[in-house]
């Protein structure tokens, strides 16, 4: 029956369907395969390195080949169960009222960085302070995961193979550039520095040199925020037109509004 319903192909047609079929064959042969355990994680590595020469230093994946499978990533991406609670609750459970005091403080003692930010960027303090309270209450808890271990066990896992394959050619870059070595080390997620960037975030909004510096960080974040369209003077509560670029930051609802709300807070509005 099926062979019935496909017509009869000879000579060119044919063996341009034969070559076509072999040419998917050996792309998809090529393509390293994710996994879901420790097992297969040194196997992958070695066909993503194969995968990867011409697109990726020798030098970078030098530092790929040093990486090791990191449970604690994978235990970190299985259990983010905050997520999933009430507004109330979040807040309540990341400290809601304790990042808007310290914020409020950090916007009196850096006064004039923010201003010089908020003039080049036109994002105020409130929700750069947010994000930075919320993040690593402000840069005293930056992870302690190796972070090309981090991204390599990620690209490996089926879960979010495609998303993270490409935050890890974004991290080989940054080890070309000096930014990441094999022995930096930040969260679970391969985020670094005090706002926590994925490594594809360093490359497109890092205004230079290294997240682990505040004012670095800050200017990185107002960076994301405005490329990502946010309008100077605009509101940046749900329904307002700033609000779409900290729905950038996160995709979780509950973080987006938290970080609304809390800099709403510390600006004082």
């Amino acid at each position: 029956m099926f062979a019935s319903a496909w017509p009869r192909m000879t000579g060119p047609r044919m063996a341009a369907l034969l070559g076509l079929a072999a040419a998917v064959c050996a792309g998809s042969a090529e393509a390293a395969q994710c996994g879901n355990t420790a097992a297969g994680f040194e196997a992958w590595k070695r066909e993503f390195a194969e995968e990867a020469r011409g697109k990726a230093s020798p030098a970078s994946l030098a530092a790929l080949a040093t990486t090791s499978y990191s449970q604690a990533t994978i235990s970190a991406d299985r259990g983010q169960k905050s997520f999933r609670l009430s507004l109330d609750q979040f807040l309540a459970k990341r400290g809601g009222n304790v990042i808007v005091s310290r914020g409020r403080a950090q916007k009196q003692a850096n006064a004039a960085l923010f201003a010089s930010i908020e003039q080049r960027y036109g994002v105020p303090p409130g929700p750069l302070l947010a994000i930075w309270g919320m993040e690593t209450g402000f840069g005293a808890v930056k992870g302690n995961v190796n972070t090309l271990s981090a991204v390599a066990t990620l690209a490996y896992d089926c879960r979010r193979s495609a998303y993270f394959t490409d935050q890890l050619y974004a991290a080989l870059t940054l080890v070309d550039r000096g930014v990441i070595t094999t022995s930096t080390r930040g969260a679970a997620h391969g985020e670094v520095g005090h706002t926590q960037f994925l490594p594809k975030n360093v490359l497109l909004y890092g205004t230079g040199g290294s997240l682990d510096s505040m004012p670095v960080a800050l200017a990185s974040t107002a960076n994301f925020l405005k490329g990502h369209g946010w309008r100077a003077g605009a509101g940046y509560q749900p329904g307002e037109p700033n609000f779409a670029a900290i729905q950038g930051w996160n995709s979780a609802s509950v973080y987006q509004k938290a970080i609304a709300i809390l800099g709403q807070r510390i600006d004082g509005q």
